[in-house]
C-alpha cells in the first residue's frame, strides 16, 4: 500500500511538471499572434508602403520641376542672346558689326528620324552648333518626343521642316496651315519652346507660308548647297568631301544636311574639314530673328 501511494505521488508531480513546460514555452511549430498584434502590424506596414509611395511622388515632382525649370531657363536664354548675324536674301549669315565673318551654318533636316540624336551628340562633342528641322510625322511616340528634347536640352536649335514634308505648292492654304501650326505646338509641347526658323520641304514657299512665318515670328531660311540626297554622294567618303571641298563653301555658307546613314557617318569629318579650312559653325542662337527684334 505504501508503494503504491509513492507511485501515484510520484505520477502526479511529473504531470504538473509536463504542464508548467508546455505553458511557458512555445510550441516547435512557433506561436502565432494574436488578433490585437496582427492589427497593428498591418496598420504599421501600411503606413510603411503609404509613405514609400508619397517619398516617390516627391521625388518625381521635384524631377518634373527642375526639368521645366532647366527648359524655361534655356528657352528664355535663347530669347535674350544679342543677335550678331542676319541671313542675307541667299539665306547665307552675314556678321552684324564685328562679329567672326568666317563662319559657316550647319543644318539637319528630316529629324528626328534615325541618326538624330547620334548626330547632335557628335556636334554637341565637337561643340558644333546646328539647327534639326524637324518634321512632325516623326515625333508622335513618346521616344521620338524623348529624343526631340535631349536634342533641345543640348542646346540645339530646333526648326520648323512642316509636318509631312509635302510640297506646300500643291497644298490648300488650310492644309499648309496646319502643316506648319502643328508642328510648331507639337515642339513647344515638347520643348518649352516654339521653333524660330522654317524651312520649307524642297524650299518652296508661298504667300501663304511666308505670311504664317511672319505671324508666328518665324525666319524663312533655305540653304546655301547641300549634297547627301543625290545619289552620287550617299556614302560617308563622298559625302565628308564635297561638304568640305564644294567650290560654293564660302564665308557665312548655309550647310544643308540630312538625317541620314552616311551623313551621320560623315559628320565628324566634315566638322573637323571645315575647321581646317577655318570656317567656325556659327551659333544658331545669335541669329537674327523676328522673334529676337523686339
Amino acid at each position: 500500500m505504501k508503494n503504491l501511494m509513492t507511485l501515484l505521488m510520484a505520477a502526479s508531480l511529473l504531470a504538473a511538471c509536463g504542464n508548467q513546460t508546455s505553458s511557458t514555452h512555445p510550441s516547435e511549430e512557433g506561436d502565432e499572434p494574436n488578433s490585437a498584434e496582427k492589427t497593428i502590424q498591418e496598420k504599421n506596414n501600411q503606413k510603411q508602403k503609404e509613405k514609400e509611395t508619397e517619398d516617390k511622388t516627391n521625388r518625381e515632382d521635384s524631377k518634373e520641376t527642375d526639368d521645366n525649370s532647366k527648359t524655361n531657363t534655356q528657352a528664355e536664354t535663347n530669347e535674350r542672346a544679342k543677335p550678331e548675324y542676319v541671313l542675307n536674301d541667299v539665306y547665307s549669315v552675314v556678321p552684324i558689326d564685328d562679329a567672326e565673318a568666317k563662319v559657316v551654318l550647319l543644318t539637319i533636316d528630316d529629324a528626328p528620324d534615325k541618326y538624330a540624336l547620334e548626330m547632335a551628340k557628335t556636334l554637341k562633342k565637337l561643340d558644333a552648333p546646328a539647327i534639326f528641322f524637324v518634321n512632325g510625322h516623326f515625333i508622335t511616340t513618346p521616344e521620338k518626343e524623348k529624343i526631340l528634347k535631349e536634342i533641345y536640352d543640348m542646346g540645339f536649335e530646333i526648326g520648323n521642316h512642316t509636318y509631312s514634308h509635302n510640297d506646300l505648292t500643291t497644298l490648300s492654304p488650310e492644309k499648309q496651315k496646319e502643316e506648319i501650326l502643328s508642328v510648331n505646338d507639337k515642339v513647344e509641347e515638347i520643348t518649352g519652346e516654339r521653333p524660330k526658323f522654317f524651312r520649307a520641304p524642297f524650299g518652296k514657299n508661298t504667300d501663304v507660308s511666308r505670311q504664317i512665318a511672319k505671324d508666328e515670328k518665324m525666319e524663312l531660311m533655305n540653304w546655301s548647297f547641300g549634297y547627301d540626297w543625290n545619289e552620287e554622294y550617299m556614302s560617308k567618303e563622298k559625302i565628308a568631301d564635297i561638304m568640305v571641298n564644294t567650290n560654293l563653301l564660302a564665308n557665312g555658307a548655309n550647310l544643308l544636311m540630312h538625317d541620314r546613314e552616311w551623313t551621320n557617318a560623315a559628320l565628324e569629318e566634315i566638322v573637323k574639314g571645315l575647321r581646317g579650312k577655318g570656317y567656325e559653325t556659327v551659333n544658331p542662337h545669335l541669329i537674327q530673328t523676328p522673334r529676337n527684334e523686339e
